[in-house]
């Protein structure tokens, strides 16, 4: 009798397991997603059942090069991607289908999807908001990077905190090692966070350290589809991480507040006369987001995450971008003697003196980097943009078709809930957009010069489509911050090339020969940061 209890058991065992594989199969079968009739063709490494899941739990270096893999395979083709555990999804490579999607923000927004998996970071803040909620942070954003106090960064702010990370490079210019991904993000939490915030804010506090952790975690997520169970166990220092996240942006909108409430008290005050000189400049614009998004939303959670929102877009991607661009510059002296000639030419251009020593009571640079502008310096510019192409500081973006169902302009079928999913990474290798030598580091791919002949002909930077270079989205919701990174980049880059030579110190030798490659992160932080040292150069 229990011989016959025990293979009652094994049969029961074995049928439940047979219905969950056809269920799985049926499921699949229905969810699958079509172009003009016919089922998507899968990418390399699809399995049944569990389709591309195993893909997804890789290492984002690994997953990176899997995408980059599909686009090599399949062109401008849009293919199936299959989670068991996800909506249906596809992969996308078309700048015809991307172009559709940034025009039809309507219909692509962030959804469940996205935001399930980033609300306990960000919250209500833009990178999750949709409708209303986004217009009305967007048009505080608007409003803090206008064109006034875009010239306050470029001319005050940024040539100050730029005079103060020199300084410190200098001191350090003895043979110590630097890490100059610490540098870069030391100029942009600075500017960030005195303009945006009025607040003093360093690379390397708490919250800092907090954000960077809560991000990998957060990125995670996108790639495990069972982060709501591995969390449990495993999500401790993550949790505390949030909750200091979390405290620091109450301590935003209280440190506004109370500006707010100073401020109407001066203004009830005799005026004494002040004088109009930069940093005075500088502080009546500190605070300037903060203090709109107080004006435009009425909850203070919802003003907190908004400012940890644009915190991190303002400072963590430019940092990033800078930091890789001296990596490839590292690899590459042939560009960095050709930046040096423009800044050479910038110089003879304004009549300044190309000084590298800097006095030891100097308390500015020793030229005037304001003049280092995206129309004057286009070589610098088409670098920067060929290290965005290289080294995306968004990697990949998520969208979710929400409400209706849709066709893409390929003929691809989207149901309501379905999952698209672009790879910067992989799309800014795509010889068919980029050429033969996509996989090259070529700064004059973005770069007009002028016809054989033409003497008033001069070097102009190439604007490639957003469909094609979406390093900066794309459609309404364009990077609000792409002025701002492009004066930070055509400061920082010529002044920094300018003044030092900088040996690579990372990698098993200590010379660099190894490649970096990105931790876990929204963003693309790069692992292990960029250690380097410095020897000022001589003019």
């Amino acid at each position: 009798m229990a011989l016959h209890d025990s293979k009652a058991v094994q049969y029961a065992a074995v049928a439940i397991v047979v219905l969950l594989l056809v269920r799985a199969l049926v499921l699949s079968w229905t969810r699958a997603i079509r172009r003009d009739g016919q089922l998507l063709r899968k990418p390399p490494n699809t399995l049944p059942l569990v389709g591309n899941g195993l893909k997804f739990l890789q290492d984002r270096w690994k997953l990176f090069s899997w995408f980059d893999k599909c686009q090599r395979q399949f062109g401008y083709e849009t293919v199936s991607l299959t989670v068991p555990t996800l909506p249906p999804g596809v992969l996308i490579h078309d700048p015809r289908n991307l172009e559709f999607v940034f025009k039809n923000e309507g219909i692509f927004t962030k959804g469940d999807f996205v935001k399930g998996r980033s609300w306990d970071l960000f919250g209500n803040g833009i990178i999750n908001a949709d409708g209303d909620m986004w217009k009305t942070q967007r048009k505080a954003g608007l409003g803090f990077l206008n064109t006034a106090n875009l010239r306050v960064l470029t001319d005050i702010a940024l040539p100050q905190y730029l005079f103060q990370s020199v300084k410190y490079l200098e001191a350090k210019a003895d043979g110590q090692k630097v890490d100059l991904q610490h540098v870069f993000h030391e100029i942009t939490t600075k500017l960030m966070a005195k303009m945006a915030y009025n607040m003093e804010m360093l690379a390397d506090d708490d919250f800092t350290q907090s954000f960077d952790h809560a991000s990998g975690c957060t990125a995670e997520r996108f790639q495990n589809p069972l982060w709501p169970i591995t969390e449990i166990f495993f999500g401790s220092r993550f949790r505390r991480s949030l909750s200091v996240v979390k405290s620091f942006g109450r301590r935003i909108v209280t440190n506004a507040v109370e500006d707010r409430k100073r401020q109407q008290q001066l203004e009830k005050e005799p005026l004494d006369e002040t004088p109009d000189d930069g940093n005075s400049k500088l502080d009546q614009i500190s605070g300037t987001l903060i203090q709109s998004l107080l004006d435009a939303l009425n909850d203070e959670q919802t003003v907190a995450d908004a400012a940890l929102t644009y915190l991190s877009a303002g400072r963590d991607t430019t940092g990033q971008a800078l930091t890789w661009t001296f990596y490839l510059l590292s690899r590459h002296p042939a560009v960095v003697a050709k930046i040096r000639e423009e800044v050479q030419h910038a110089f003879t251009e304004n009549s300044l003196s190309p000084i590298s020593e800097i006095p030891a009571d100097a308390d500015a640079l020793p030229f005037d980097t304001t003049k280092f502008t995206a129309q004057n310096m286009p070589y610098t510019m088409a670098v920067f943009y060929e290290v965005l192409r290289l080294f995306p500081p968004i990697p990949f973006e998520i969208r979710q078709c929400t409400g209706q169902s849709v066709t893409l302009p390929d003929g691809t079928f989207l149901p309501s809930g379905s999952v698209l999913v672009w790879c910067l990474w992989a799309m800014h290798r795509s010889k068919l957009t980029w050429g033969e030598d996509a996989d090259e580091f070529r700064p004059e791919r973005f770069l007009s010069y002028p016809e054989s002949g033409d003497d008033k002909g001069t070097v102009k930077v190439i604007n490639r489509p957003p469909s094609e270079f979406p390093v900066f989205y794309g459609g309404p919701r364009t990077c609000l911050g792409k002025k701002m990174a492009e004066a930070i980049a055509v400061q920082v880059i010529p002044t920094m090339a300018w003044l030092f030579e900088f040996h690579p110190a990372w990698g098993t030798d200590g010379k660099g020969k190894e490649d970096r490659k990105s931790k876990s992160s929204l963003t693309l932080p790069m692992e292990g940061g960029l250690p380097v040292t410095a020897e000022m150069r001589k003019a």
